[in-house]
């Protein structure tokens, strides 16, 4: 039991990161209408605004990729929690729309190493029983970042309308009053410590050490973790399973990962394009056009990022009972149905009714057990261990280029082609998801990282075997 409550304690310490992540992703809903103002941003430059993190996420997955093989996964994640300090000052302190975007950039590198290594290094650290679990933390961290950026949001948004006047050329009243915005983004700077501070006290992937021929020290801390034996038993598994890899892409493309590789380039990609960033990143905005004012607005916000949070709890639960395929292909298709309604509300003009905020909360329900948190999971898993933190870049940088092609087109989709078209065109793409993980993706639950790789090569023996008789 304590060796269960020391994989998850460096769990949390490690997903720090993914609440960073939902942070940073979420906070632009609340300051993006004060930025907009300010700086006088057309339609393009705001998208740009968005997008700017994203871009910076898809360079710092690029890093993480060699940089978890060559330097390892805990140096990586300290340079994240680093970048994101450095990003939350930089937001709170520019004085230009340019340093804002340079800040944003940094900022989304950081992102970027942690949103590829952070699940990465869970999966390699997390018994096969509670892998699902714990993979998932980094989902639940996410949606607990979403959840602060929106209560800090909307409590210095109070805090700025009830204290308007009252403080006259002041710190406060710069950063909390008539800029309040730069307090929001500031904020970051708390968990950003926090985070560096913590990734002091947490071990290197025992996987990594042993793929780089550091045996002793790897199972030292599988010993750690899980005991003696079970340690024996991984390193035995591990080294017979490194014999039989080469560590490059090519490896990737070879007829037994091909549906490995497809499976984790399309999951990311359907996991931005089933709208989630729109209302994450533009919901304030969705609803004021509905008729709903600021303040309400930020609240419904709030009880988006609630439902968020209790069903990547029940995702949590569920995963390693119900398995990754059920969760997913119910969730998916519930998102589809969910946003086919919104896109309904909007195109009969019913967008102030109560049915809108119901079918977003009902989308976002379903994102939260399904798509968002088993794209992590499956990912990290179906790859082999040399070649795991390129497969799993590679992975993480579809979803980050998806995400960025979302955040500069859902401004432009919403001006020019209305928000039913844009969330039915959302919907499509979730009965993709659908569809895609009917046909392709296996269950994995219970089993270790060695055995799912094997599943891949037998389901090839198989299929070869079939071709022959």
């Amino acid at each position: 039991m304590q060796k269960t409550q020391s994989v998850v304690s460096i769990t949390v310490v490690v997903t720090l990161g993914g609440l960073l992540f939902g942070f940073d992703m979420a906070v632009i809903s609340g300051v993006l209408p004060f930025v907009q103002e300010q700086f006088s941003l057309t339609a393009a430059e705001e998208g740009w605004f968005v997008s700017s993190a994203l871009v910076g996420c898809i360079l710092g997955v690029i890093l993480s990729g060699e940089g978890s093989d060559r330097w390892g996964r805990k140096k990586l994640l300290m340079a994240a929690a680093f970048l994101f300090l450095i990003s939350a000052i930089g937001s709170a302190l520019s004085e230009s729309f340019f340093l804002l975007i340079l800040s944003r950039l940094i900022g989304g590198v950081g992102v970027g190493i942690a949103s590829s290594v952070s699940p990465l290094y869970i999966s390699e650290i997390a018994p096969a029983h509670i892998r699902g679990k714990l993979v998932t933390f980094y989902q639940l961290a996410i949606t607990v970042g979403i959840l602060v950026a929106y209560l800090t949001n909307s409590a210095i948004l109070n805090f700025s309308v009830g204290n308007s006047g009252e403080f006259q050329g002041d710190f406060i009243n710069y950063f909390f009053v008539d800029e309040l915005w730069r307090s929001m983004m500031g904020l970051g700077v708390i968990p950003s410590l926090i985070y560096l501070i913590g990734l002091l006290y947490v071990p290197e992937s025992p996987r990594w050490l042993i793929l780089n021929n550091r045996i002793e020290e790897g199972e030292e801390i599988l010993s750690r973790l899980g005991g003696k034996e079970n340690a024996r038993r991984a390193v035995e598994g591990i080294v017979r399973s490194l014999n039989q890899e080469k560590g490059s892409y090519r490896e990737l493309f070879a007829p037994g990962l091909r549906i490995a590789l497809l499976i984790g380039l399309l999951l990311p990609l359907f996991s931005q394009f089933s709208g989630i960033n729109a209302v994450i990143y533009f919901g304030p905005r969705i609803l004021s056009d509905a008729g709903i004012d600021m303040s309400n607005a930020f609240l419904g916000q709030i009880f988006f990022g609630v439902a968020n949070l209790v069903f990547t709890l029940f995702a949590i639960w569920k995963v390693d009972k119900l398995g990754r395929r059920p969760l997913y292909l119910i969730g998916s298709l519930g998102a589809s149905m969910s946003l086919a309604l919104i896109g309904l509300c909007f195109y009969l003009k019913a967008a102030e009714s109560i049915f809108l905020l119901v079918s977003i909360i009902l989308f976002i329900a379903c994102f939260a057990f399904s798509i968002g948190p088993l794209k992590f999971v499956i990912a990290s898993e179906i790859f082999p261990n040399k070649i795991r933190g390129r497969a799993i870049a590679l992975s993480i940088m579809v979803m980050w280029i998806a995400d960025a092609i979302i955040g500069q087109l859902t401004p432009l989709l919403l001006a020019f082609a209305g928000p039913a078209y844009t969330f039915w065109i959302f919907a499509s793409f979730c009965l993709m998801a659908f569809i895609v993980v009917f046909k392709l993706v296996p269950e994995t639950k219970g089993k270790s990282l060695e055995e799912i790789q094997q599943m891949w090569s037998s389901k090839e023996k198989e299929k070869k075997k079939a071709l022959v008789l």
